[in-house]
C-alpha cells in the first residue's frame, strides 16, 4: 500500500490589527471620509512632531543661555 501524496498547504498570516481597522474602514466610511481621516491624523502627527522639535530647541536655547557661551 502506497501512502497519500502529500498536500502542501498555505499558511497564511493573520492580519494585523491595522489592516483589520482599515478593512471596516473601508466598509463603513466612505473615500472622501476615509481620505479626510487619514489627512486628519497625518496633521496630528506633524502637530506634535513640530511640538517635540519646539521642546528640543527650547531646551537648547536655555541650556546655552544658563551655562555661558561655551555651552554650544
Amino acid at each position: 500500500m502506497q501512502a497519500a501524496p502529500a498536500r502542501a498547504t498555505a499558511v497564511l498570516p493573520l492580519p494585523s490589527v491595522t489592516d483589520a481597522l482599515r478593512a471596516v474602514e473601508s466598509v463603513l466610511l466612505r473615500g472622501g471620509q476615509r481620505t479626510a481621516r487619514r489627512n486628519a491624523w497625518t496633521s496630528v502627527l506633524e502637530d506634535r512632531r513640530r511640538a517635540r522639535d519646539r521642546r528640543e530647541a527650547q531646551h537648547v536655547l536655555e541650556a546655552a543661555a544658563t551655562e555661558g557661551p561655551n555651552a554650544t
